[in-house]
């Protein structure tokens, strides 16, 4: 099976088995988040020339489901047409998964092209944390509420972490994606309970290009005094962030100028935990107490000084880390000996995750 993800600022590509346990090799390439339109479907193109015989079935990431999308779907013209209307909704991933995805339709046309959604998981939100305190003609003319994202690789973190520690180590779990972009999540039982991004992407804690939540009214300020609707979007999901702090979106480059004492940086490091700290506190309020903290993606994996920074906040919640944070094992504990939440770092398994739901649909269909 091929698994294709197209990320903000990467694109990757697995051939898996989905019976092996695990994430699978991956090959990607990267690239600076707002990548010229195109770039997607070129490196797709030059990277699958030589796979020799096409795939059994093509398994796809798409950021953003809508109301509609809410499992799986095979990708006709007529879901394709569909997947074109949320655009608007995810502007730095959904073009790219398209693109992608059209891509792959061409190069194997006879092949079954299956459509995973990171909004899926989070259809278990209860009606107040998906519920935006908006007038009622607002949410029902716009579709606005809080939809959720990276919940393939939150639903992958939860059922790790369980066959690491057992189910009910991880019964109130939290799941800190960070990366270019990066949510919070707090899992229940196995269900999205609460996460930090909303109606797109651009809400919540802030990432390498984009803003977080923020006051709106420094977007209608904005405005007034003569920028325009594109100009505030493009600030907000390109130019904001570790990038609008610091200068650079690495946040390798970010840690390496703070331990230089660099003071940009160093505020940079401080606001990302701040805000991740924060969300991880106001998710646990979501799952009535923490069980289990991980962290993933990126950042989450190869950011041990942010991990740090981050956990130092959450002490009165029982999270302390050990030794082990400095250099963990891959899926590894990190967490300090007698805490009373487990802490894990688990590598990203969006591919494993989209392989099981390519292979699930497809069997049942």
């Amino acid at each position: 099976m091929l698994v294709i993800n197209a990320g903000s600022s990467s694109l990757k590509h697995a051939l898996v088995d989905p019976d092996r346990a695990g994430p699978p090799a991956t090959e990607a390439e990267r690239w600076e988040p707002g990548a010229p339109a195109g770039a997607h479907a070129r490196v797709l193109r030059r990277a699958l020339s030589g796979l020799g015989a096409p795939p059994d079935a093509v398994g796809h990431r798409l950021v953003h489901g809508g109301e509609r999308f809410v499992d799986p779907v095979v990708v006709d013209d007529e879901v394709r047409a569909g997947l074109e209307e949320l655009l608007e909704l995810a502007p730095l991933h959904n073009r790219g998964g398209l693109e992608a995805l059209d891509a792959a339709r061409e190069l194997y046309p006879e092949r079954a092209h299956v459509a995973c959604f990171d909004t899926a998981f989070h259809r278990t939100l209860p009606s107040a944390a998906r519920t935006y305190a908006l007038p009622r003609s607002w949410r029902e003319e716009l579709g606005a509420r809080r939809f959720g994202f990276h919940g393939l690789n939150v639903a992958y973190c939860a059922r790790r972490a369980a066959a690491l520690l057992g189910e009910d180590a991880v019964r109130r779990l939290v799941v800190c994606h960070l990366g270019s972009g990066s949510s919070v999540t707090a899992v229940h039982e196995g269900r999205s309970a609460d996460t930090t991004m909303g109606w797109t992407p651009l809400e919540g804690v802030p990432m390498a290009t984009r803003s977080g939540s923020i006051d709106p009214a420094i977007a209608l300020a904005l405005v007034r005094r003569g920028r325009s609707a594109e100009e505030v979007e493009h600030g907000l999901n390109h130019a904001s962030g570790l990038r609008g702090l610091a200068g650079t979106p690495d946040l390798r480059e970010v840690l390496a100028a703070a331990e230089r004492s660099d003071a940009d940086a160093s505020l940079a490091v401080e606001v990302m935990a701040r805000g991740v700290g924060g969300a991880v506190a106001a998710m646990s309020t979501a799952l009535g107490g923490l069980d289990c903290l991980v962290f993933t993606g990126g950042a989450g994996e190869h950011a041990p000084a942010l991990r740090a920074a981050i956990a130092e906040r959450l002490v009165h919640l029982g999270v302390g880390l050990g030794p082990a944070n400095q250099a963990p094992e891959t899926d590894g504990a990190i967490g300090a000996p007698g805490a009373s939440v487990h802490v894990l770092v688990i590598r990203a398994g969006e591919e494993a995750e989209i392989a099981r739901a390519t292979r699930a649909l497809l069997a049942g269909s």
